[in-house]
């Protein structure tokens, strides 16, 4: 089934996700694909606004979007040193795309996982 126009509905989605999320939803119901976009909508994170997040560490809080990634150790320490002093910070500024990929496709993995449990009504 073609599930394209549920993806398109998803802000900054970039070809790799796209393409990554068309598998995952294959031999889904139209009901759990209207289910797992839903949810993963709610939970991805935008390439932008990890890029953005990343930016303020360079004037303020530093490891914010590691936070926003679900990597609360990493956040902590880049929090309490400056962001590794500023150099874990540029390498997060230039990798934020590839930080929001990562934490998308384990977001998609775990929505696809709970739409799957979800018995229907």
């Amino acid at each position: 089934m073609d599930y394209q126009n549920l993806l398109y509905n998803l802000k900054g989605l970039t070809p790799e996700e796209f393409s990554f999320l068309q598998r995952i939803m294959e031999g889904m119901t139209p009901e759990q694909a209207q289910r797992f976009v839903m949810f993963y909508s709610g939970k991805r994170q935008s390439p932008t606004d990890i890029l953005l997040f990343t930016l303020i560490g360079f004037f303020g809080v530093a490891g914010i979007q590691r936070f926003m990634t679900r990597q609360i150790g990493m956040g902590i320490l880049y929090f309490f040193t400056g962001g590794l002093c500023l150099i874990g910070t540029i390498v997060d500024a230039i990798n934020h795309k590839s930080l929001a990929m990562e934490f998308n496709q384990q977001a998609a993995i775990e929505c696809a996982q709970m739409v799957k449990m979800i018995p229907y009504q």
